[in-house]
């Protein structure tokens, strides 16, 4: 099951996928950790981890609320994870980094920064490449370009990617926020993305659903186009 909860002034994706009858991974909580909760409590499934694709706040800025939420309502702590390359997102030193991602895109992406800087989260744990992400059938891609540790999740047996916001529909992640690379992105999108099966069904970080036969045929890739 993958379910989807749209939020945050963004409209990021966040996703909810279930690993057992009552467990679950949540990635990319970027905003509304109430409205995430709430639906985390009708649908009965605990999160084992939260999940995040990159360290933009879009993406994580919801993580101490849930966090929160959980240890003082069950007792029960969830680890946050993300990949090394992004690792200087989390923190209590990570707001001035945040800020000089934001500020260059002017005074509409420094309203949405002032309404994410309070969630930035502390990363518990670093995610490895390859490797099953708490005994599930989720494995994380490495994707650089929209961030440097952006990371995309990926399961074979479900034919499903979490591209965040390196491929969305009919898009890709935007290359114009100081770290991130238009090269490396069109690398990891060719290299990674476009090498799995083309039934994979993709759940990007903005956006509607699509699949990679579909972004292979239609996606302005080599247009220079980006949103996210």
């Amino acid at each position: 099951m993958v379910e989807r909860i749209i939020v945050g002034p963004l409209y990021t994706n966040t996703y909810i996928l279930s690993t057992g009858k009552k467990e679950c991974l949540l990635i990319d909580p970027g905003a509304e950790a109430d409205k995430i909760c709430a639906r985390l409590e009708s649908l009965n499934l605990i999160p084992q981890a939260i999940l995040c694709t990159h360290g933009h706040l879009d993406h994580t800025a919801a993580a101490p609320r849930i966090q929160n939420h959980y240890l003082t309502e069950r007792a029960h702590s969830i680890p946050i994870g993300i990949h090394p390359g992004d690792v200087r997102f989390f923190g209590a030193d990570a707001v001035r980094h945040h800020h000089d991602c934001f500020t260059p895109l002017g005074r509409q992406a420094v309203a949405v920064f002032e309404q994410l800087r309070d969630g930035i989260p502390t990363a518990s744990f670093e995610i490895k490449i390859g490797e099953p992400i708490f005994e599930s059938d989720l494995v994380a891609l490495e994707t650089p370009g929209h961030t440097p540790g952006s990371i995309c999740f990926y399961s074979e047996t479900r034919a499903v990617v979490f591209s965040g916001d390196t491929l969305l529909f009919k898009s890709v992640g935007r290359t114009d926020l100081g770290e991130s690379s238009a090269d490396d992105l069109v690398k990891s999108i060719s290299s990674q993305l476009f090498a799995l099966p083309p039934e994979t069904r993709l759940f990007p970080g903005h956006g509607p659903f699509s699949s990679i036969e579909r972004e292979k045929r239609n996606n302005p890739l080599l247009d220079g186009e980006r949103t996210f």
